[in-house]
């Protein structure tokens, strides 16, 4: 009688790991995009594809991403207290790479077709973060690599960005800089290994 569970244990074990293994973990370097995408060897084309379809460039898109949720796929905000000591409600209903709320994703998959795309899933979060701030860059004026002005309307929304609800928030303000600065830096590290990574994977070096 236990031999008959020996198969099915294996494979309930087998299956376990294959789901371990697809969750990505964080990459190790978050300061060297070149290092990011050499260690989520996915992830440049992924970022690549969302910057050839929206004109967003990719240095904006992974800084959006490190700031929303430090590249942790499965990213929540967290629970507010109840008393102080009891685990509450969560601020938002924001979740993933993108940070994006349920209501945002939703208007999302209904503009772009794309009602499989997952929040925990890297390639649907790049083409969201491009499909956002287009949509922003577009109905605001700015320029497409502005990823401050971007943060900005990324957070508050558009309507909220006209209003200028952001401008007595000193903490966003600054927040935006520090996304503004990354990307710049991103940017400038991309210039140095994109020629590098852009190559087909039978051919590395």
């Amino acid at each position: 009688m236990i031999d008959s569970y020996v198969p099915r244990l294996g494979w309930l074990l087998a299956g376990a790991l294959l789901l371990a293994g697809c969750t990505i973990s964080p990459p190790s370097q978050v300061d060297d995009v070149c290092e990011i995408f050499s260690e989520q060897r996915g992830w440049y084309r992924d970022a690549k594809r969302a910057e050839q379809r929206w004109g967003i460039p990719i240095g904006v898109l992974m800084a959006f991403s490190f700031q929303e949720s430090s590249y942790q796929a499965r990213a929540r905000p967290p629970r507010g207290r109840l008393l102080w000591v009891i685990p509450w409600r969560r601020p938002s209903t924001a979740y993933g790479y993108a940070q994006a709320l349920d209501s945002t994703w939703a208007e999302y998959q209904r503009a772009t077709g794309r009602t499989r795309a997952r929040r925990t899933n890297f390639r649907d979060a790049m083409d969201f973060i491009g499909w956002y701030n287009r949509r922003s860059a577009d109905q605001l004026g700015l320029p497409r690599n502005d990823a401050y002005s971007l943060y900005l309307a990324y957070h508050e929304g558009p309507g909220g960005f006209r209003r200028g609800t952001y401008r007595n928030k000193t903490w966003l303000q600054n927040t935006a800089s520090r996304v503004h600065s990354r990307a710049n830096s991103y940017q400038n590290q991309l210039a140095g290994c994109e020629r590098r990574l852009s190559r087909p994977w039978w051919r590395p070096f």
